[in-house]
């Protein structure tokens, strides 16, 4: 059969709607797409004629993918597990809204209660928005209790209108702030860009979420990282190259000058305060810190 225009091949991509949405737009940018979110439309523009974008909420992506509605989506893979649905994972994406760190759901109780464990919560009701998860967890405990659908704001809802809850986390702050202490982690989570089985056995496709998947890995592990350039003459190299972190052996060229030589390499940018007067002192010279929108390994 031969394609015409109108049913040129499309990915049919999932973006997750609300606190994850900026985070994504951005790391597809970095990653090499822009994505245009306007307004109230549920479909944001993107500069590729071979994807189409719909804004859906992370919580019900799983479904959306699953059913092939979608063929792809990024969402939490919280939700994936919390929907009970098989999806594929092209690759996790370590991203969330504040932070490049796994997100945690807690359980916490009021902070002046004499709970200290799960096991201390027989018979009490625990409100959360990760019911499936929250259940499994406290059924392979053997502990019973009433796990109870919550519909956001789960901080205020103790004491009054439950004796715990189990509610995700990046830092902890909004806890504390509503006088609730965490005594346990239910589960980590990350972002995954998820697939379609079907989707996924579509050589078409499956080449078209890989390149996806190599492009925002690229993104994410170039996050926190920036290059550095600089030269240094034969003579102290060694010492160059010994105030250099380890982790990422840099790349030694010779200069038009045989006796200097130039080093690249990739350092973590919290380090490179530090990094740079060590590498002056040790006979670097025309030093350069430049960012990265991509780190492909």
């Amino acid at each position: 059969m031969s394609h015409t225009k109108a049913d040129a091949k499309k990915l049919r991509l999932g973006i997750p709607k609300g606190s994850l949405q900026d985070a994504t737009i951005d790391l597809f940018g970095k990653a090499g797409w822009k994505i245009y979110a306007s307004g109230r439309s549920y479909f944001p523009q993107i500069d590729d004629a071979e994807i189409e974008c719909m804004l859906i909420r992370a919580q019900e992506m799983a479904r959306y993918v699953h059913s092939g509605v979608l063929d792809a989506g990024l969402t939490g893979i919280d939700w994936v597990v919390e929907s009970g649905l098989k999806v594929e994972s092209a690759c996790s994406l370590v991203y969330a809204k504040q932070s490049r760190q796994r997100v945690k759901w807690v359980l916490a109780v009021p902070e002046d209660s004499p709970w200290q464990r799960a096991e201390d919560l027989a018979g009490k009701t625990i409100a959360t928005e990760l019911v499936e998860v929250t259940k499994n967890y406290f059924a392979s405990k053997n502990v019973s209790v009433t796990v109870e659908f919550s519909w956001g704001a789960t901080e205020v809802k103790p004491p009054m209108l439950a004796d715990a809850i189990v509610e995700v986390t990046e830092t902890g702050s909004s806890l504390r702030a509503n006088r609730l202490r965490i005594i346990d982690t239910v589960m980590e989570s990350e972002t995954h860009l998820i697939v379609n089985s079907a989707s996924y056995a579509d050589a078409w496709k499956r080449a078209k979420v890989d390149t996806l998947a190599l492009m925002l890995r690229g993104a994410i592990d170039a996050q926190g990282q920036v290059g550095l350039m600089l030269n240094v003459h034969r003579d102290r190299l060694a010492e160059v190259l010994a105030v250099l972190p380890a982790l990422n052996s840099p790349t030694v060229s010779s200069l038009s000058d045989g006796s200097w030589s130039a080093v690249n390499t990739i350092l973590e940018e919290g380090v490179v305060r530090e990094v740079i007067p060590k590498l002056k002192a040790a006979g670097a010279t025309g030093i350069v810190e430049y960012p990265l929108n991509k780190v492909v390994l």
